[in-house]
């Protein structure tokens, strides 16, 4: 700002004379900042001058910092954090789809979820398909049920629908089925199945069993985004990210995103500046069979660290090869792998090698034993503790004694909320006990291991971050569900830590991001809501009103409206983000959850009157294949 302003967000400081000092470019004040720091854990100012922190303290202390051309925002007492880093988030496969996805992440009622799909039908062109995919779980609607396909067909009778659901299934109206292609004749693939009726057609029902490559190559058979709407719609899901105090992701690659091509959009917005959030990433391998090839060319035309702060290379996976991945689909039974280690072996090897980093997804503890395996024969060699960084990602059910072998490889972990959207299936096959250290978090700090939390959104957890600290210190799921008892559970300044600087140590940036210090990068986050003090079952409405990403204000919100960069309008035209948003806030939508609990207690009582149901029904209800 050029001069003082008298509205109440940015008012409070006269510009000071000339200083030995530079002046600052952003200056945030009368905060309750958590800095992350232990060493300096409190401020009620933070100044930012060339995108990093220039000094913290008390409002008085930092006037002198304040300029003819400083900005001043007034955080009104709000809690300050530094910004939160997802350590596992698809940020660039979902910024490429993500103004074409009907978002049902925080939906509190399958009413509204239908009468969301049912308006966006209206408006979606001929030829374009409505896609709900991922963030929702059936049990976080007040009717504690899936839709069925009778009701996809109702909401959009000529409309391909097609809806994700979790890493299990996925549910598809019969404009889709017809869209996709498939017929009586169409054979089921491996690792999945097009279930059938009695008539031997398609009904639209997916299953993944186990895999879930079924899902998604039905998925990428709807139409995709132009480059323009590719660039527009990255921006706009980086802002929507930025809603929620990110400022940094690790991204996992996955499937279906390959390298150069499918980085070219986030390539482009960094090389032109308007990177709302800095991105680390990796690459994975796209083809069984190819694996070894793609790693060795890759190798030859980058290495991790290329890049800057906004955009840079980390590493590679989160698979190395195809054959050494399990699958993550708790409604099915563990995945028995076939021998993959000399291949496997033959791609750490390459990468170690070369001085590259890796992450491994690595779902279940006997998947981990034999990766473990693996890298200790490699440490005979002296690979193993080196200096390229490692990790297991998710590690659900990783073992005690895993978890010490780890440590002693010089290991990392990252850990997602995936028990949020699908702990209930996970305690139904497992048992409670076993859920209740699903993944063991207490046990990996208290080895010491550098661990980091994420959501591992878009296509299964929702991409808010404050489901995943909700769940860390609560270990409930979006339902309510209790799994974990206290004394697993971690405290909230802990779980922020594992959301701030623990993604910067995954990243090799532990020095320069993740706390709020003086000259670390200037990235923050104004909370709607206090984390360390709201009740527990608030935290998931948590919400940035401020966010700063290198001393730029990349969201802004509430009292701090207009104050951030602006960002192209939502293209095309017809796009569900365009006329819903993306996460929709519980308090948007309260006054529909009454009706639509009192409308299901009425449906339940119809059914246990006709006998197919009963009285006293099982904790989680899923019927899917009810249509």
């Amino acid at each position: 700002m050029t001069a003082p302003s008298t509205s109440m967000p940015v008012a409070g400081l006269v510009p000071a004379p000339r200083q030995e000092d530079a002046p600052a470019d952003l200056l945030v004040r009368n905060a309750k900042v958590f800095t992350g720091d232990p060493g300096r854990p409190q401020a009620h100012a933070v100044a930012i001058r060339d995108g990093r922190v220039a000094a913290l303290g008390d409002d008085h202390d930092l006037a002198p910092l304040v300029g003819p051309g400083t900005k001043v925002v007034n955080a009104l007492g709000r809690r300050v954090i530094p910004g939160l880093n997802d350590s596992h988030l698809h940020v660039i496969r979902g910024g490429l789809n993500y103004v074409l996805e009907l978002r049902w992440d925080g939906v509190r009622s399958l009413r509204h979820a239908l009468a969301m799909l049912r308006e966006q039908a209206g408006r979606t062109p001929k030829g374009q398909w409505i896609r709900v995919v991922g963030g929702w779980t059936a049990e976080q609607f007040a009717e504690r049920r899936m839709p069925t396909v009778a009701e996809l067909n109702a909401a959009a009778p000529d409309t391909p629908v097609f809806v994700l659901h979790l890493y299990q299934s996925a549910l598809m109206n019969r404009a889709a089925v017809q869209a996709a292609g498939f017929t009586r004749e169409t054979p089921d693939p491996r690792g999945g199945q097009i279930v059938r009726g009695r008539d031997g057609e398609p009904n639209g029902v997916l299953l993944a069993a186990p895999g879930a490559l079924i899902l998604y190559s039905t998925l990428a058979k709807a139409p995709a985004l132009d480059e323009a709407d590719k660039r527009t719609s990255t921006r706009h899901f980086l802002r929507e990210l930025n809603r929620f105090g990110l400022t940094s992701a690790v991204d996992a690659a996955g499937g279906f995103q390959n390298f150069p091509d499918n980085y070219a959009t986030v390539v482009d917005l960094a090389r032109w500046g308007e990177l709302s959030l800095r991105i680390a990433y990796h690459l994975f391998p796209q083809t069984a069979g190819q694996e070894l090839a793609d790693l060795k060319r890759w190798t030859e035309m980058v290495k991790p660290g290329d890049g800057d702060e906004w955009l840079r290379l980390n590493g590679a996976g989160e698979n190395l090869t195809w054959a050494a991945a399990d699958f993550e689909n708790f409604s099915e039974p563990r995945p028995e792998l076939g021998a993959f280690e000399p291949e496997f072996e033959k791609a750490v090897r390459l990468l170690l090698e070369n001085g590259w980093g890796f992450r491994l997804h690595a779902t279940y503890d006997e998947t981990i034993r034999r990766d473990l395996a693996v890298f200790e024969k490699l440490a005979a060699e002296g690979l193993f503790p080196g200096d390229s960084r490692w990790l297991f990602d998710h590690a659900e059910t990783v073992s005690a004694d895993s978890l010490d072998r780890i440590a002693a490889l010089g290991g990392a972990l990252s850990v997602q909320n995936r028990m949020s959207f699908q702990g209930t299936a996970f305690r139904d096959r497992y048992g409670a006990e076993a859920a209740a250290h699903t993944p063991p978090v207490r046990a990996m700090l208290d080895r010491g291991l550098a661990v980091a939390a994420g959501t591992d959104a878009t296509r299964v957890s929702s991409y808010n971050p404050w489901v995943a600290l909700h769940w860390l210190v609560t270990g409930r799921t979006v339902g309510g569900t209790a799994l974990a008892p206290a004394g697993t559970l971690i405290d909230r300044e802990t779980a922020l830590d594992l959301y701030t600087r623990g993604g910067a140590r995954l990243t090799g940036e532990q020095d320069v991001k993740g706390s709020l210090r003086e000259g670390w990068y200037g990235d923050l986050a104004i909370l709607s809501d206090d984390f360390l003090t709201v009740p527990e079952h608030a935290i998931p409405d948590i919400e940035s009103v401020l966010t700063v990403v290198g001393g730029r204000i990349v969201y802004a919100s509430a009292e701090y409206a207009g104050l951030d960069e602006a960002v192209p309008p939502v293209s095309p035209e017809w796009s569900p983000v365009a006329h819903f948003g993306g996460y929709q806030s519980g308090a948007r939508q309260a006054s529909l959850v009454a009706e639509a609990v009192a409308e299901s207690e009425q449906h339940r009582r119809w059914r246990v009157a006709r006998g197919s149901t009963p009285e006293t029904p099982p904790s989680f209800i899923d019927p899917c294949f009810e249509h």
